[in-house]
């Protein structure tokens, strides 16, 4: 958790906002793929990319 508080104060401080729909986007479609890795729905959710 403190990682996350350093880079929303950086992110803050730096003007950066717009990052962070990046970040969180990147962030959801990692662990999409992470959770997807050893599952049925697998090929359904590599045909997306």
């Amino acid at each position: 958790m403190d990682f996350l508080k350093e880079l929303w104060a950086f992110l803050r401080v730096r003007k950066k906002l717009w990052l962070a729909p990046i970040i969180i986007v990147m962030l959801i479609l990692g662990g999409l793929l992470i959770l997807a890795q050893g599952s049925v729905v697998a090929p359904f959710i590599y045909t997306l990319f």
